[in-house]
């Protein structure tokens, strides 16, 4: 049974045919020069996740899953010689994405959308052959929905509700990303949209996995594997309801806390959610960007030694510290990263990922005298995620630093440069640096490129299958 199209129906999914029209014609919209050069930033960060990520224990047995699938050779399986279906490779594409903290994310939209929405397009642009262009036009539309489709829920923090934004808004921006490259029409958009809602999920318990496997299925893999299998759905013929998103039962009536309907559709096509994007330069969990901001700041300025050191305290916005305090994994733990960067004088991939220095004497004695100090001020600050590092040193004198503007957000971005650094040191240990340059040489272009699958041999690694599974963490 079709869309019964009558008067009374157009009405009751208004909201839903507006939103289904927009995905509908995404690949035909025009886009700003800034918007385009944006969504290479996001495509070239994620793309760099994914390689790190493809090394780490998510991105690796999500690679095993996948290989022992044996799906039909679709789309690419990165960091690896495996080729599956689209269903697959953007689901290991999105586990690695977030094996770790390397990925973007969205304040407004309290979710991380690269890591899901970039791998469910990248997916399906390279087994439809479509361009480097349509490609990029997808990724702006994933961004675009997945935020509006949290924003209407009316959380005030991504804790605030039963289900978890990071994986609603992931869900729906994949879905609108893989319904756009796969052609959908204006009616078969809806029924995306329905199969999507139907499709969603996620509990917010995921700070609670020490391993980062769940935390990965919950923030990437599992929105973009039923992002494109509702596309895939919809295209082979399933037909659904024309008002999934307000009517009651419904997307808003299931999953809001105060609904707010209008943000489903608010400013499209006007207001690009991809420009309020932030890439991270560090690779490390969100909250403890701006404290690694603070340490490199002293470190650089003041040429700080840490046998010069009495005390180290950290002023945090109260409402996120639980995140980072004293955690199990190097990546997410706020104290050992603070003491990393002061005695490494700097951060990278691999330091804040080498597990054997959380056990390191040197590291424990200096994280003894750092104090994380939960600040109500600094939680309703603007911009948001501000810190205060205040550093003692054995002679009495106080050196200080407030990060207001945390490196790579809207308000203070990394540039082209910067982020080719980042992407260079995340991609040329699995990649080797000729082939990075190369990878990142061709994503700074790609809006040139006739088929997303000349991408194939910039992103696979040739005779390298996913090695054994990791032991567990312990």
């Amino acid at each position: 049974m079709g869309i019964d199209m009558n008067a009374q129906n157009l009405e009751k999914c208004k909201v839903t045919r507006q939103v289904a029209e927009y995905i509908s014609g995404a690949l035909d919209h025009y886009l700003p020069d800034e918007v385009i050069q944006k969504a290479k930033c996001h495509l070239l960060d994620t793309l760099a996740a994914v390689v790190s990520g493809s090394r780490l224990k998510a991105g690796k047995v999500a690679a095993n899953f996948v290989l022992s699938m044996n799906g039909p050779e679709q789309a690419s399986v990165i960091g690896t010689d495996i080729v599956s279906s689209t269903v697959y490779a953007a689901f290991a594409n999105a586990m690695a994405a977030h094996g770790d903290e390397t990925d973007d994310s969205h304040l407004g939209g309290m979710f991380h959308p690269g890591c899901a929405i970039v791998p469910a397009a990248l997916s399906i642009a390279e087994a439809e052959e479509k361009s480097g262009l349509d490609l990029l036009k997808a990724i702006v539309l994933g961004y675009d929905i997945g935020a509006r489709f949290n924003m209407a829920l009316g959380f005030d923090k991504a804790m605030a509700g039963t289900h978890s934004t990071h994986s609603l808004g992931t869900l729906y921006g994949s879905a609108a990303a893989a319904g756009a490259l796969m052609g959908l029409s204006v009616e078969q958009s809806i029924y995306l949209l329905s199969y999507a809602t139907q499709q969603a999920s996620g509990v917010p318990y995921w700070n609670r996995d020490t391993d980062h496997v769940e935390k990965a299925f919950d923030f990437a893999g599992m929105g973009a594997r039923n992002g494109v299998y509702a596309a895939l759905l919809v295209r082979s013929g399933f037909t659904g309801v024309s008002d999934p998103l307000i009517n009651e039962p419904s997307y808003l009536s299931a999953f809001a806390f105060s609904p707010e309907p209008e943000q489903l559709y608010l400013e499209l096509g006007q207001r690009f959610e991809i420009l309020n994007a932030t890439i991270k330069k560090w690779c490390v969990g969100s909250p403890i960007q701006a404290a690694l901001d603070a340490v490199m700041a002293i470190v650089h300025k003041h040429n700080l030694e840490v046998d010069e050191i009495r005390s180290v305290k950290i002023h945090m916005p109260d409402d996120r510290l639980h995140i980072v305090n004293n955690r199990e994994m190097p990546d997410v733990c706020l104290q050992h990263l603070v003491a990393v960067g002061l005695i490494d004088r700097g951060l990278n991939f691999k330091n804040c990922h080498d597990e054997a220095r959380m056990k390191n004497p040197r590291v424990l004695e200096l994280r003894k005298k750092i104090t994380a100090v939960p600040s109500a001020e600094l939680s309703i600050a603007k911009p948001a995620r501000q810190a205060i590092l205040e550093i003692t040193g054995t002679d009495g004198k106080l050196l200080r630093h407030h990060t207001k503007a945390v490196k790579g957000i809207p308000d203070n971005p990394m540039n082209q440069g910067e982020i080719t650094e980042k992407c260079l040191d995340l991609m040329a240990p699995v990649l080797g640096m000729e082939q990075s340059v190369r990878l990142v040489d061709a994503v700074w272009s790609i809006d040139t490129m006739g088929s997303a699958r000349e991408m194939r041999p910039l992103i696979l690694v040739p005779g390298k299958i996913q090695a054994p599974v990791l032991p567990e963490r312990r």
